[in-house]
């Protein structure tokens, strides 16, 4: 017995195909036929498209959390350059 290969659809095609379900110009039926996809997953892009719209507007940085995302890359560099430091230090003096 041959298992079916289950198809991958990109994120790109998937959001391209639900808004077209969300627009409700072609029935499921007929998006499906457009597509070559089962109308049941049409209808679970469409609903996850939904459920994720509100992230999308809700998930706006401040500047608060901009300013701490500079920082932290600033210290991660300063972390590097003081370990750099450091294991050079010890090979200079032969404490390894």
């Amino acid at each position: 017995m041959s298992k079916a290969k289950r198809t991958r659809y990109s994120a790109e095609f998937k959001s391209k195909v639900a808004l077209e379900a969300l627009r409700e110009e072609l029935t499921l039926s007929e998006l499906s036929a457009k597509y070559n996809v089962h109308p049941n997953q049409i209808s679970k892009w469409k609903k996850e498209a939904i459920e994720g719209m509100a992230s999308i507007f809700a998930n706006k940085p401040c500047k608060s959390e901009e300013r701490t995302e500079s920082e932290i890359k600033d210290l991660h560099a300063k972390i590097g350059q003081l370990t750099v430091e450091r294991d050079f230090l010890q090979r200079a003096f032969g404490k390894r």
